[in-house]
């Protein structure tokens, strides 16, 4: 009887003796470059010490509730019996089903061995069983304050993700069949893959996510023709050229945030909001956020406020005439657009808005999920700390904590594809905008992170004071339009419905299907998502939903509707479509402009591109 095992020739060997050669240069290197890395600044400190506070207290919490300890001990032995059991049966060649089934959007573990080979069936089967046993047991502390137990959830969560069998080669089928089937050569790619990407990160690893090669500027993303017509150290003022005969007569401002970059909001040109809201005929200005360095460190709120929005709408009356806007703003720039308007209001200038459209925004953050484990007061001491040090937050810093948000689909899936099977990221415009990252300075940002997420001081009325005015969102009159995503994991939708109780003029609300990016950016022709609308506005988000009604496609043309039926947009006043530079504004330069196009390294003055 022959031996399935194949004995190597020389020729072979030799072969692997020079892969392990060259993968053992390539790990002597990332060593090199990881332990660079290994002490983290202020902020990534405080994070550390949180986290060991977190597992000290729910270890305690369980010494102190032997019953809870117990339960999971007993728990631990059955589970340990029935996989016996099932290792027996498997040993005879009967095949049963899995005890413990993946999430069903689990995409790890997707490849046939982990059902049906012995041996990954295990690895996966001990896996969940003890990934369950830790969420039952972290869920049955009823003792631990609720942010303690949030805390304590994400990171065992973070810690229990990171153990995952898909995460290791040998105990990874699809990247042992490949790493056979190149002798290696996947592995070597992976590790150089992983030294480029900590070159080019600051604290953490910023995985590369697409090929960033295939995407340029003004040209495949940020595309939507238009011009810069002002410009100042903060912003430049992009206004688009018309696509319509006719437009309506207010102009229509997008606040975009600027975490990340406007462009979010123009990609490709079959899912751009701005050519969408071109093509519907309004005249579009949108303020493009500067890529701040050490030079901005004391850039505070107020001057956000003062140099974008309210610059900007100075400038659109020079340029179109107009006295008053419809606001549109997205995520932080919709925090940063109702401190404006509340500010406008108490220096009664308020009816220079017509109506404002809020995206994706927080105002009242009494509940910012789970973002809420880097904000405790320890933490924000220490990102204050490293912001008096380094004048601003670098934005890689940023995008590696929201991604740990969601870790297996926006850290690890990506982890294994790079360094384990040595796969160049494929293009994805989405994903390219989500790498090219912003600063944020220090004298905004850490302002931003105490007076609203730490102590949610702009619910309160009077409780922030913009250069010298206390202001109110209670006092705002003029007509809100909320849109939040039901998905959305970094501004939720039922704490961002909370904006909704605040002012006294008219408020809509309505829910998009999927999440933060995908909910917002949803053109229509894809009918996706759908939506979901109610005009009653309890104080109760989920007993809004419940009385909601559900609405296929994009919420688009509703917000459309909105605008043009309540008469915001002057629809019976339509005016010949206005040119850039037409006005009292010259143009600049072509759009998308300089600014959007600083990058980090750039900004910094040091070369990691």
């Amino acid at each position: 009887m022959q031996s399935g095992f194949h004995t190597p020739s020389a020729s072979e060997l030799q072969e692997w003796t020079e892969q392990l050669e060259v993968m053992g240069q390539e790990y002597q290197a990332l060593m090199q470059d990881m332990l660079a890395r290994m002490l983290p600044g202020e902020a990534g400190k405080t994070i550390y010490d949180d986290m060991r506070e977190s597992f000290r207290a729910g270890v305690e919490a369980l010494v102190s509730d032997p019953e809870t300890l117990i339960n999971a001990q007993l728990q631990l032995a059955q589970d340990q019996m029935l996989l016996w059991q099932q290792g027996l049966r498997d040993m005879s060649g009967e095949e049963s089903e899995l005890l413990i089934e993946p999430a069903r959007h689990d995409r790890r573990f997707k490849d046939e061995a982990w059902r049906h080979e012995p041996f990954y069936r295990g690895l996966l089967e001990q896996y969940l069983l003890f990934s369950r046993l830790v969420e039952d047991m972290i869920g049955s502390l009823d003792h631990l304050p609720p942010d303690q137990k949030r805390n304590l959830a994400f990171y065992a969560r973070q810690y229990v993700s990171a153990i995952s069998p898909s995460n290791f080669a040998s105990t990874n089928p699809e990247v042992m069949r490949l790493t056979l089937e190149t002798k290696g050569q996947n592995l070597i790619e992976g590790l150089a893959q992983l030294r480029e990407d900590l070159a080019n990160s600051a604290e953490g690893i910023n995985v590369k996510m697409t090929d960033r090669s295939a995407f340029t500027i003004g040209e495949n993303v940020a595309a939507t023709p238009g011009s810069v017509v002002f410009e100042n150290e903060l912003m430049q003022l992009i206004q688009y050229t018309p696509s319509t005969e006719q437009t309506f007569k207010t102009p229509l401002l997008i606040v975009p945030p600027w975490i990340n970059k406007y462009y979010i909001l123009d990609l490709r040109q079959d899912n751009s909001l701005v050519k969408w809201l071109v093509d519907q005929g309004h005249t579009v200005f949108l303020i493009s956020w500067r890529n701040p360095g050490p030079e901005q460190r004391d850039l505070t709120w107020a001057d956000y406020m003062q140099l974008g929005p309210i610059e900007a709408m100075a400038a659109i009356e020079r340029a179109c005439g107009e006295k008053s806007v419809n606001l549109l703003s997205y995520c932080i720039g919709g925090t940063l657009t109702a401190s404006t308007v509340a500010y406008l209001t108490s220096t009664r200038r308020g009816r220079k808005v017509r109506s404002v459209t809020y995206m994706a925004t927080l105002q009242d953050f009494s509940d910012p999920g789970e973002i809420g484990v880097f904000l405790n007061e320890p933490v924000l001491q220490g990102i204050e700390r490293q912001l008096e040090a380094d004048g601003y937050l670098d934005g890689r810093v940023m995008a590696f904590s929201f991604n740990l948000l969601r870790e297996n689909d926006l850290f690890w899936s990506f982890y294994i594809s790079n360094y384990l099977k040595g796969e160049k990221p494929a293009a994805f415009d989405l994903l390219y905008w989500n790498t090219d990252g912003t600063n944020l300075p220090a004298g905004t940002h850490g302002w931003y992170l105490r007076n609203m997420y730490l102590e949610n001081r702009l619910i309160e009325p009077g409780g922030i004071e913009l250069d010298g005015v206390k202001i109110d969102l209670r006092k705002i009159s003029t007509p809100s339009y909320f849109v939040s995503t039901r998905e959305d994991h970094i501004a939720k939708w039922n704490s961002t419905y909370g904006g909704t109780q605040l002012p006294k003029g008219p408020v809509t609300f309505v829910l998009g299907g999927s999440g933060h990016i995908a909910g917002i950016v949803n053109p229509p022709h894809k009918n996706k998502y759908g939506f979901w609308t109610n005009a009653e506005l309890p104080a109760d988000p989920d007993a809004w939903l419940e009385g909601a009604t559900f609405n296929e496609g994009s919420w688009w043309p509703h917000w459309q509707a909105w605008m043009t039926d309540n008469g915001y947009a002057d629809t019976g006043k339509m005016v010949a479509a206005r040119q850039p530079g037409e006005g009292e504004l010259s143009i600049i330069e072509p759009a998308p402009g300089r600014y959007v196009c600083q990058t980090i390294p750039e900004v910094l003055g040091h070369n990691q591109a």
